[in-house]
């Protein structure tokens, strides 16, 4: 594995401890990191949360949160890991589950009407 991966994977793990367990603030109790991409020059990078819940404003609300204690994090990590520059971070809202969960729920009911029938392999 190449350092940008390492890295990224490092930061990942010390993003989900911090935002975790350290920020007290109530918003982000549904948060889960779920990837850190780092980008090619390493100053900035991506995380990837999940948040729990439908509520729109609930989610807005938790992505508020993040980007409030974006400048702690960082700090917090650049001691952790003993990066000399840390990278900028950037909250993003991971949606591949909700998609996933919607997809699935389409083809439910295709095949629940007989629109969709999954083909036989052999």
């Amino acid at each position: 594995m190449r350092r940008p991966e390492r890295l990224a994977e490092a930061l990942k793990e010390e993003i989900a401890e911090i935002v975790g367990f350290e920020l007290e603030d109530p918003r982000l109790l549904g948060a889960t990191v779920t990837d850190v991409i780092l980008s090619e020059n390493g100053r900035d990078a991506k995380v990837f949360v999940l948040i729990d819940g439908n509520d729109e404003a609930a989610i807005k609300e938790t992505m508020k949160g993040l980007h409030r204690a974006a400048t702690f994090v960082r700090q917090q990590v650049t001691m952790s890991l003993s990066l000399r520059h840390a990278p900028h971070l950037h909250f993003v809202r991971d949606t591949a589950e909700e998609n996933a969960a919607r997809v699935g729920a389409i083809l439910e009911d295709l095949s629940v009407k007989g629109e969709f029938q999954e083909k036989d392999e052999g």
